[in-house]
This record gives C-alpha cells, structure tokens and sequence, in this order.
C-alpha cells in the first residue's frame, strides 16, 4: 500500500466532521495491521474500485457510535443502536468516503465507492489485502479506527 493514499483520507475528516458539528478532529495514531481486523462494537466498511482497488473499514465503539449518531441527529438522544442510528452512522462512512474520493482525483487518481455496509457486535471481518494501515482518528474524544487496504489496480 502506497502511504500517499492516506492523506486524502486524513483530510476527508478536517473537511466534513465540523460540517456535522464534530469540531475537534485530531490523528491519533496510525499503526500496520493483518488482514483480520476484530471490531470494537461497529464496522462499516467501503470497497474501493477504480486506479487504486480495496477497502476502506471504519471501527467504532457502540457508545461512540451511538454519541456521533446523536450529534449527527442534532443532539437527539439515542440510547438504542437502532435503524436510525445505524443510518447517522453509515452515511457519515459515506461522507467521508466520498470526500476521500474527491481528494484523490485532485491527485488524478479516480476511484468509486461501494455502499456502506455496517455491521455491529463480536466479530472479525477480512481487509482485501494483507497489510492494512489503521489510522485512529481522535472526533471530540471518540475514536474511530480508519483500516485502509488499497493498491494500485493493475488490471
């Protein structure tokens, strides 16, 4: 993986978490990882297609979740991780994801996503390449593990 993809992930967070209210966006850490990533409560993961291929998997907490949910809602409380709040939470991946892809055809690298698909509980889910590059991203005090597994697309 080409460490240069992770740039227009980074800046897809300064972009769009203070349009949604999340105003205090920090890097945390970034760290190598297998290609089996455990879930800390929710993961939405992305496909990549296009000049660069793989996955984009988002790892939250559940109460994490629920508290981005609930920003992203307004303040609206939302104490069960329900329809509604999984929604707040997949188009946020969306967002991000799409921002990302703007990012990187202002690098002339074109790419689509896939729908977000959001999964919750105690699992493992597979990245589509063997190493996968986590990036903690820290929102007002909540974090959210970015695991990008992309390269280049040689077909």
């Amino acid at each position: 993986m080409d460490v240069n993809h992770i740039n227009p992930i980074l800046d897809s967070f300064t972009n769009v978490m203070p349009q949604l209210g999340l105003t205090d966006v920090q890097k945390k850490g970034i760290s190598l990882k297998g290609r089996f990533i455990k879930s800390p409560g929710v993961m939405i993961i992305l496909g990549i297609i296009g000049d660069i291929k793989g996955n984009i998997i988002y790892g939250i907490s559940m109460d994490d979740a629920k508290q981005i949910a609930s920003t992203m809602m307004m303040g609206m409380p939302v104490n069960n991780f329900d329809e509604l709040a999984q929604s707040a939470i997949s188009e946020l991946t969306n967002m991000l994801t799409a921002n990302a892809s703007i990012n990187f055809s202002k690098e002339n690298i074109n790419i689509n996503i896939s729908t977000p698909t959001l999964i919750h509980g105690e699992f493992t889910a597979n990245a589509s390449s063997d190493k996968v590059v986590c990036i903690e991203m820290l929102i007002n005090g909540m974090t959210v593990e970015v695991n990008v597994s992309m390269e280049k697309n040689t077909i």
